[in-house]
């Protein structure tokens, strides 16, 4: 997110798909190391599957290699966790930096999609054979149509008890003064389900934060005060309303790069939580961020405020574009406990989407679909990804759309209808919704984003 009118554009960056790690028990009966399979799920024209590497034995591995046939016909597309290399039939995957190590009991784990029919064959691990695998659930019988419809993952629907809607609208609210309209809180239009005040800044304590009305603000305002911001998060709550507080920006210096910074970051918006009522925490920073600190600091936020802690976060086209990235990486690890990501699509210029085939050119229905496939595929539930957009000229330097095809995008996306010459290879009847920077410039230019998003987000199935 910006403060300033014009923001600058990120470079056109290359695609490699997606990550996964999911821990299990190490099975009773195991007596080294074993790789596991289980197809995941199969839609006709190609599948998901995963395996599972178990150290059973008594001594740490520090890397494991996996390798399998797949039936001539047969090729992975988008896979996870581990990097991939082939020869003919022959995927061989290799640990990741952060997933090689294994000590006795643990597991890691790695996806792939496919296409074609069949299952793996042939399956060594450390040149061995693997051992200890589940048969693979057997692909239907009943073949194909010529050109399938798009299908439907997985369902999935937000976590329970969930704070927020099934499909919702952010917007971003500017505790500064620009050339957008200044509004106090409690006037924020109606249309929006959370609201993410912009922005905590940081203080001379590595990783602590801090927050207050921006006295710039107040002046514009004819007197707005600290008391008077509380006092509009209770009457936002009353409405049924999220309020949270975002860290960042474009000239944000939040650092959290060791474990006493995650510690300062988890105490200092902890306390700012409890000052001001804030139901959450929104990671938008935009000059580096170390996911491995961050995340310790967002478990460590979570276990103190308790399961309704919203947590989401606005990376930069360019920073979810692989899982070795900050903020990709980040999400895929904290997923367990992560309400949503908000990606910036725009102010991108053009960028690869999950088909690896073409370079997307921002502001377009192929631009959003394209890329917010990406995550989807990567292991991202629906869930948890939404559209970022920006609310009309003067809010970006780039990829300004009409809200008209936010809209067609959550239709392709979802239904797979109304989409552009990208259509991703299923649907997702759970995408979460839409965000928009900020509230401040739509409410400048009439309020047409949310007005024209936020009735559309409740006829998405």
């Amino acid at each position: 997110m910006k403060r300033s009118r014009t923001l600058l554009l990120s470079l056109t960056a290359t695609l490699v798909a997606a990550f996964g790690a999911v821990a299990v028990a190490m099975p009773a009966f195991a007596a080294g190391p074993t790789a596991t399979f289980v197809k995941v799920s199969d839609w006709g024209s190609g599948w998901e599957g995963k395996y599972t590497v178990t150290n059973g034995g008594p001594s740490t591995i520090s890397s494991w290699v996996v390798a399998f046939d797949l039936p001539v016909g047969s090729r992975v597309g988008t896979f996870w966790d581990a990097s991939m290399t082939s020869s003919g039939q022959r995927f061989t995957f290799v640990n990741r930096s952060w997933n090689g190590t294994l000590v006795p009991g643990a597991s890691a784990s790695f996806g792939f999609n496919a296409t074609g029919a069949g299952v793996p064959s042939n399956c060594t691990l450390n040149g061995v054979a693997c051992g200890g695998g589940t048969t693979p659930t057997t692909p239907p019988t009943t073949p194909p149509t010529t050109t399938p419809p798009p299908t439907t993952g997985p369902p999935v629907t937000p976590p329970p008890n969930s704070p927020l809607p099934r499909h919702f609208l952010t917007g971003y609210w500017h505790n500064f003064d620009n050339a957008a309209v200044e509004l106090r809180l409690r006037d924020v239009p109606g249309e929006y389900d959370l609201i993410a005040v912009a922005f905590a800044e940081a203080t001379s304590t590595p990783g602590a934060v801090t927050f207050g009305i921006d006295p710039g603000l107040a002046a514009s305002l004819g007197g707005y005060t600290n008391a008077n911001f509380r006092t509009d998060v209770q009457t936002l709550h009353s409405r049924g309303k999220k309020v949270i507080l975002s860290v960042g920006g474009e000239t944000g210096r939040v650092a959290v790069n060791d474990a006493t910074s995650a510690t300062n970051f988890s105490n200092t918006v902890f306390n700012l939580i409890q000052e001001y009522g804030f139901d959450g925490v929104d990671i938008d920073l935009e000059n580096g961020l170390n996911p491995t600190y961050m995340a310790q600091a967002l478990r460590s936020l979570r276990n103190r405020v308790g399961a309704n802690l919203i947590i989401t976060m606005a990376p930069q086209t360019i920073d979810m574009q692989s899982p070795t990235v900050s903020y990709f990486k980040l999400a895929l690890d904290i997923r367990d406990i992560l309400t949503v990501v908000h990606t910036q699509f725009y102010n991108s210029g053009s960028m690869l989407g999950c088909d690896q085939r073409f370079a997307y050119s921002q502001g377009t229905v192929n631009f959003m679909t394209a890329l917010a496939c990406l995550q989807l595929e990567a292991g991202l539930r629906p869930d948890q990804v939404a559209l970022g957009l920006p609310a009309g000229p003067g809010a970006a330097g780039g990829g300004i759309v009409a809200p008209a095809l936010v809209n067609q995008a959550l239709n392709c996306l979802a239904r797979g209808t109304n989409c552009g010459s990208f259509q991703p290879p299923r649907t997702y009847p759970g995408i979460r919704g839409a965000m928009t920077w900020s509230i401040n410039w739509d409410v400048a230019t009439g309020n047409n984003f949310a007005r024209t998003v936020k009735p559309h987000l409740a006829t998405l199935p």
